[in-house]
């Protein structure tokens, strides 16, 4: 009985900061949510004073083809979660396997994004992306953020990387091993790295407008200056696409990862 009582304060306490975590995260997406349907909710009013379907109207009018620009923005993501998450396996299997000249160079520059600002970095590549014919193109806006996306999918597959010494040691090769033991063993690293490759993208703003031109049209382009101008209300409707368009794309890689993971159980249990 007396460790039931000690427990219940626990509890208490751990319930109260899910629910302040839950409210951080919720509270500013109801918001979002009730200012796209609002025409004015002046400060310090606690509730809006009119609604207005206007951010709706033309957010899904015939004028501003938001399925289209929606299905780009989820396409390029999509391509660059493939193309980031790519590079960084084949990155972390080169620097935790072999022992070659120039490793630690190529260590260092797998993370260069992070160490130059991103004004800087986006210039730098708008120019070398112009003398290679990529700019104003879906592959160089793809590239793009690929390259800015690398070091965060690098480091999550650095230490799953670890694994695949341990199996390697274990004398676990061959296309056979690596279909049936490392690759499962690997996808829950995998999901991750293209879940963040897939957010960045799908919320590049800066290196869109360089690198694409103004011809690549992304959700967050179309989104930008809504913001900028005070114009919540489309804004906010922009934002509940967003929002939902995020979700979906992270529904589904939940939805994988446990059918990956089931079939783990299933094969060590078969």
């Amino acid at each position: 009985m007396s460790r039931r009582r000690e427990r219940r304060p626990a509890r208490a306490v751990a319930r109260a900061l899910v629910a302040l975590q839950a409210l951080c995260v919720l509270g500013p997406v109801a918001i979002i949510v009730v200012w796209a349907f609002t025409a004015s909710w002046p400060w310090p009013s606690l509730l809006p004073e009119t609604f207005s379907a206007r951010g709706i109207e033309e957010l899904f009018g015939p004028a501003q083809r938001a399925g289209e620009v929606l299905g780009a923005s989820v396409g390029i993501a999509l391509a660059t979660a493939a193309l980031t998450t790519a590079v960084a396996t084949l990155a972390g299997r080169a620097l935790s396997h072999y022992r070659f000249f120039g490793r630690e160079a190529l260590r260092f520059a797998v993370l260069l994004p992070f160490l130059i600002p991103a004004t800087v970095f986006a210039m730098g590549v708008q120019v070398a992306f112009i003398r290679a014919g990529l700019a104003g193109t879906v592959a160089g806006v793809v590239l793009a953020h690929s390259i800015v996306a690398l070091p965060y999918a690098a480091l999550i597959m650095a230490d799953a990387s670890a694994a695949l010494v341990a199996l390697a040691g274990c004398g676990a090769g061959g296309a056979r091993a690596w279909l049936t033991v490392i690759l499962p063993m690997l996808s829950p690293s995998l999901l991750s790295a293209a879940s963040m490759s897939y957010i960045l993208s799908f919320s590049q703003y800066f290196l869109t407008l360089l690198v694409g031109a103004g011809k690549v049209k992304t959700l967050a382009l179309v989104m930008f200056p809504y913001l900028a101008s005070g114009d919540r209300t489309i804004a906010s409707a922009y934002g509940v696409v967003f929002i939902a368009a995020t979700l979906a794309v992270f529904l589904l890689f939940e939805v994988l990862l446990r059918k990956q993971t089931a079939r783990e159980i299933d094969y060590f249990n078969g």
